[in-house]
């Protein structure tokens, strides 16, 4: 299931403004700019997949999960001669370093499909953002989706004030504000905070320059979304 490369419509100035804020100027002078301005040149492909088929097609693996019938696409050594010589990702996931959420299983898909950022917590760091814009912005990913997920680790960690050592503290207090937002509300208190959290991180990345010209343009669509652990099924929070 091979998709083409989405094709970036934007000016000169736009391009560089976006470059110094997203991958730096060393990058866009070592080449990376002149290949994207000769991109935005070219017609866009017929089948460029759109926001919403990226999302669709996000979901419909994850129900192929679910129901124990996965194609496990594009996982063929053809298909990793083919990537191996430039990435297309249709769609980027920011999730939770948790070990019993491997995105490209939970929805389906294949090698070069997806553009992953993993942290505990799933939370957007300026490095993650950054990632995200690049995946964006010069890879084409059309959909950037933020899973939160059942009984998160961290979430929990920083519901109960607990005293961790090294570099911990620093995700537990970037969770914070999502715990604190969440109280008093009914239900599960684990569960509210996590998926006030994939609110959160969702609003935080919008706040980027990069992201937010991209979803005006309509070429990108930022969703959050909670995976429950018992069952592998995802569930629309935004």
């Amino acid at each position: 299931m091979s998709r083409e490369h989405p094709q970036i419509n934007l000016s000169r100035r736009s391009l560089f403004k976006f470059g110094a804020g997203a991958i730096g100027t060393g990058v866009l002078t070592a080449g990376l700019g002149s290949n994207l301005l000769a991109a935005e040149k070219k017609a866009p492909a017929e089948d460029d997949i759109t926001p919403d088929k990226a999302l669709q097609e996000l979901l419909d693996g994850n129900e192929r999960f679910v129901k124990a019938k996965r194609r496990n696409p594009n996982q063929t050594h053809s298909r990793l001669v083919e990537v191996a010589k430039g990435q297309k990702p249709f769609a980027s996931v920011l999730g939770c370093a948790d070990s019993r959420v491997p995105s490209e299983i939970v929805f389906d898909q294949g090698i070069g499909d997806l553009f992953v950022c993993r942290v505990a917590g799933n939370i957007a760091t300026r490095e993650e953002i950054g990632s995200l814009e690049f995946g964006s912005l010069v890879l084409g990913s059309k959909i950037i989706m933020v899973v939160g997920h059942e009984r998160c680790g961290a979430i929990d960690a920083a519901m109960k004030g607990a005293e961790v050592p090294g570099q911990i503290g620093s995700l537990l207090e970037a969770i914070k504000p999502s715990v604190e937002s969440s109280k008093g509300k009914s239900g599960d208190k684990l569960e509210n905070a996590s998926k006030a959290n994939v609110l959160a991180q969702v609003e935080k990345l919008k706040l980027s320059p990069v992201l937010s010209e991209l979803i005006n343009a309509e070429k990108l669509k930022i969703v959050g979304v909670y995976y429950d652990l018992d069952t592998g099924r995802i569930s629309r929070v935004v």
